[in-house]
């Protein structure tokens, strides 16, 4: 049989079985019990507050990408169109139902852990792989089944008219995507944050009540933000990332092996999926005792594994060609590098983490200057992995190497999501628990896997900015093929500036979200003591504040904020590239420079900052209350439009260009040349 057909019916029936896997862990999930009356009112809650907010944001998003789909269709025709709309769409479903599992499991796992950690564990986890086999099920089915489109319109030309097509058309598809997902982490992130510090500011600083009381009007803001935040907008982001490193390697890996370079792509991740859902089967935790964190590493270390065996099989059966495989296992071993790194330069209890909360003894001033030091060191070790991968993977195999780097960082996206989106669902329910008075032993199992969900949380946006980084230079590089272009001369002036305007856009999209989140934060707070003034009885318990306002003040400030950054982003491409292609070359190669560091320095150092003021709320250099511990929250304070705002939007800022640019590059070399 031919290796095209194989790859034509084992993608898609693969991608079935995972979301059909998906759906069983759905039904499992749904139904465990829900609880107390008390649990199921605050589950309501924030389920309603998650599901308005996306309505909301939908209804700004969809008009916006039907303009698009229109331009799209008259300037590169109905095919295009659609399948721009149909990667759109697929994104914008990833997003809905991963936070919509998200909110029907939290509540779940609060209640199962009044029976022990491996139940809770199980809720929480289940629900997570939801969301991963989401994101596999839907990115490799997509792109089979445009691969069999072109396949069947396609074949009678021969095989190579197969591969052209198929490439062609999947950079929409991959632009639809990666819109939607830059729509789904803007407002997501300024929802999640703005909620996050306006509860803080109020409610830890001045007030000195707990992080999830009942009796903080924003506290049901910050738990759904954590869903949109890092469920809605996680998803949506890897999945583009998904599809657009298959698209990259299906580009290039045509021009290489021929078709064979198209169909290993598909084969790798179809196979990558397999090993994804056999690695949950071993996220069981031994007893209440064991660590949560071990389960899921158990887990991990089995998806990544048995992924880079079949990686080594395929490129030696398929290709013909060993090095493809080295490629691939070059990317997922610099992903578990980043993974390492994020770990050690955020996670509670190391080093840095530490540094960090001794120097909140003398103020927040020093509490900065500690977190910007250690932020710009964890920068410069990670963009050092991702150069090493890059430069192995085009010493193994060239372009194509490139590519194949991003291939193998995204093989364990399946186990990697579910780790992922179990985080914000244990945030969630350790909140729940709080709030709804439930027993010690329960507390103590949510606050477990609470502090699990941070650190996995914090582990994955290392793993989502690396990825994105390499997606986007596969993408670079995969101008040049369509171009034509072999090098760019930076002592070219043209393209010079369009370095320089690529390396300056990641500073001015940043600064739009992160001042729409200090403006959405500042009517939390005023809101919050509002309430506190004019409601009597809610610092004694006697009387509830008013969630919905707090809720509908940020879904608001978070639609007035999607156009503008998106806007910037698809019009700078356009006007670079006015100068000509090789200008548009200098100003790509300058957007991922300038935007991979501004994302891992955010990121990093957010996430340092938060877990510096956890550290010192366990009970270290004077605990809650302290002085200390209130020059803490000021750096998690600021830390968090780095990490969760700015620095994950980045990633789909960094391709959103790439895919323009490849979009525009046939007209730029015809209207202006290179």
């Amino acid at each position: 049989m031919d290796i095209q057909v194989i790859a034509l019916f084992t993608a898609p029936l693969t991608a079935i079985c995972a979301l059909a896997y998906g759906f069983y862990l759905t039904k499992k999930v749904i139904a465990e019990d829900e609880g107390s009356d008390k649990l199921k009112s605050i589950a309501k809650a924030v389920s309603d507050g998650a599901m308005a907010y996306l309505k909301r944001q939908f209804k700004v998003v969809f008009p916006l990408m039907g303009v698009l789909a229109v331009i799209i269709a008259l300037t590169l025709g109905i095919e295009r169109a659609i399948l721009f709309l149909l990667g759109a769409g697929s994104s914008a479903l990833i997003g809905y139902l991963g936070m919509w599992i998200a909110v029907k499991a939290n509540v779940r796992t609060a209640n199962a852990a009044l029976k022990g950690l491996n139940p809770a564990l199980q809720v929480a986890f289940g629900a997570g792989t939801v969301n991963g086999m989401l994101v596999v099920g839907l990115g490799l089915l997509g792109v089979s089944l445009i691969y069999a489109y072109s396949y069947f319109t396609n074949i009678h030309l021969g095989a190579d008219a197969v591969a052209k097509h198929a490439t062609s058309v999947l950079i929409t598809y991959g632009f639809g995507a990666t819109l939607l997902a830059l729509f789904m982490r803007v407002g997501g992130g300024i929802f999640t944050k703005a909620a996050d510090v306006g509860a803080d500011l109020v409610g830890k600083v001045e007030k000195g009540i707990p992080e999830d009381d009942p009796r903080n009007a924003a506290v049901i803001a910050d738990n759904v933000g954590d869903n949109v935040g890092d469920c809605a907008g996680m998803a949506a982001d890897i999945f583009e990332s998904y599809e657009l490193t298959v698209v990259a390697a299906m580009i290039l890996g045509g021009s290489l092996f021929g078709l064979k370079g198209v169909v290993f792509p598909l084969l790798a991740r179809a196979a990558a999926t397999w090993t994804s859902i056999l690695g949950t089967f071993f996220v069981k935790a031994k007893n209440d005792q064991e660590n949560p964190i071990n389960p899921l590493i158990r887990g991990f270390i089995v998806s990544a594994v048995s992924a880079i065996a079949i990686f080594m099989v395929l490129a030696v059966y398929l290709l013909g060609d060993i090095r493809a495989g080295y490629a691939a296992v070059v990317g997922l071993l610099a992903m578990i590098a980043l993974l390492f790194i994020t770990k050690y330069y955020t996670g509670p209890g190391e080093g840095p983490v530490v540094g960090i909360a001794s120097a909140s003894k003398t103020g927040a001033g020093t509490n900065l200057i500690a977190g910007l030091g250690y932020g710009m060191e964890s920068t410069f070790i990670s963009a050092m992995v991702v150069a090493a991968s890059i430069y192995a993977g085009y010493a193994l195999l060239g372009f194509y190497g490139i590519s194949l780097v991003g291939m193998g960082m995204l093989a364990t996206t399946g186990i990697i999501m579910s780790m992922d989106t179990f985080g914000p669902i244990a945030d969630n329910a350790q909140g729940m628990c709080e709030m709804a008075g439930l027993s010690e032993s329960a507390a103590n199992v949510t606050g477990k896997l609470d502090g699990v969900g941070n650190t996995t949380k914090a582990l994955t946006k290392g793993f989502a900015v690396g990825s994105a980084a390499v997606a986007a230079c596969s993408l670079f590089v995969t101008y040049f093929e369509v171009t034509g272009l072999t090098k760019v001369d930076i002592a070219n002036p043209k393209v010079f500036v369009g370095a320089l305007i690529g390396g300056a856009l990641p500073f001015l999209f940043s600064s739009r979200l992160i001042a729409a989140v200090g403006r959405a934060a500042f009517q939390v707070v005023e809101e919050v003591r509002r309430q506190f003034r004019e409601i009597p009885g809610i610092m004694e318990g006697t009387a509830l504040p008013d969630y919905s306002k707090a809720v509908d003040i940020v879904t608001s400030a978070s639609q007035k904020e999607l156009v503008i950054p998106a806007a910037m982003v698809i019009a700078a491409p356009i006007l670079v590239g006015l100068l000509g292609a090789e200008a548009l070359g200098g100003f790509l190669a300058g957007t991922v420079i300038s935007g991979l560091m501004l994302a891992l320095f955010m990121c990093n150092t957010g996430g340092a900052w938060d877990n510096a003021k956890k550290y010192i709320e366990d009970g270290n250099f004077g605990g809650k209350g302290s002085d200390t511990h209130k020059a803490a929250v000021v750096g998690d304070t600021v830390g968090d439009p780095f990490k969760d705002t700015a620095g994950p939007a980045l990633n789909p800022m960094m391709k959103i260009v790439q895919m323009v640019a490849l979009l525009i590059a046939p007209a730029i070399i015809i209207l202006i040349g290179l």
